[in-house]
């Protein structure tokens, strides 16, 4: 049997996208092509981690996934990434 998981890379990865299937909004925090079968026949399937801002992480299908048009804003009004 082979692993269960393997990592993956993704444009969006550490970015705040949008699941498309729920609406909810977060931090895409990894990308995974995981053995999701409980029987012995495997089904593989990318599923994209995601982290909303209750600090929950969730998975949705990677094709759910899309950039999210506004980013979150720091307590100083800036985007998280704007620098000083």
């Amino acid at each position: 049997m082979s692993e269960r998981y393997e990592y993956m890379s993704h444009r969006l990865l550490r970015r705040w996208v949008r699941d498309v299937a729920s609406g909810v909004e977060g931090e895409l925090m990894a990308v995974v092509n995981e053995n999701v079968s409980d029987t012995a026949a495997e089904r593989w399937m990318e599923l994209a981690y995601i982290r909303a801002a209750s600090g929950r992480e969730f998975s949705t299908a990677v094709a759910n996934v899309e950039p999210a048009a506004d980013q979150p804003r720091t307590a100083t009004g800036r985007p998280p990434d704007a620098k000083p």
